[in-house]
């Protein structure tokens, strides 16, 4: 894909796919703008790399529709220096996105292979100072890096982990696809008061599920 295509094609991405669905967070639209998505996407279906669906990266995981993404990050609504926990690097691209808007994210990846393929994008993008990589279970977080401005979790949760919420810090905001009844996902976001957790529900959604353990 030539340069000057995949600049127009993450513009009209932005402009038709998030911004006519409501997402106003400016840094978050700049950030999509300019972040090249088909990087993120396996050669043979780099010309759907801006389409509005989301995409098969290989062990049976997937690149989520960017409305999807654009979402999730608003409603986590990351600010520059901000620390940010995500379970389930995939692809990179949501965290290449947190780290584009000024965030140092930490990312686990259960995955091997998919989290040494992100890692390579990260550092051809020259974000690898601002994106550290654990291959891990998820469930668990990242105990020795906490507390976390931020968490957010790209694949369905049947729950919110203990480990999640002990690692939020004060006033910290926690969003993921939670599975709220039989095959029914949700986007939630939780934030922590004085120890307490406020959540609320937005959209539905679809995800590949959270998975315990690691493959090497």
């Amino acid at each position: 894909m030539e340069l000057e295509k995949w600049e127009e094609e993450a513009k009209s991405m932005v402009e038709i796919q998030v911004k006519r669905r409501t997402i106003k967070n400016s840094a978050l639209l700049e950030a999509m703008a300019k972040l090249p998505r088909h990087l993120f996407v396996p050669e043979g279906l780099r010309n759907l790399a801006y389409a509005d669906c989301a995409l098969p990266i290989g062990e049976g995981q997937t690149i989520s529709q960017p409305y999807i993404v654009a979402k999730m990050t608003e409603l986590l609504d990351p600010r520059p220096g901000d620390k940010v926990l995500e379970i389930g690097t995939g692809s990179g691209y949501q965290a290449a996105l947190l780290a584009t808007m000024g965030c140092i994210v930490f990312t686990i990846e259960r995955i091997a292979a998919l989290a040494a393929s992100a890692k390579k994008i990260f550092e051809e993008l020259g974000l690898l100072d601002k994106i550290k990589i654990n291959i891990g279970d998820g469930r668990l977080g990242w105990p020795e890096e906490a507390p976390f401005d931020c968490i957010i979790v790209t694949a369905a949760a049947p729950e919110i982990e203990k480990a999640w919420v002990d690692q939020l810090a004060e006033g910290g905001k926690l969003v993921l696809p939670l599975v709220v009844s039989f095959n029914v996902e949700q986007l939630v976001k939780i934030t922590k008061t004085k120890g307490k957790l406020e959540q609320k529900h937005y959209d539905y959604c679809s995800f590949v599920p959270l998975l315990p353990g690691v493959k090497t």
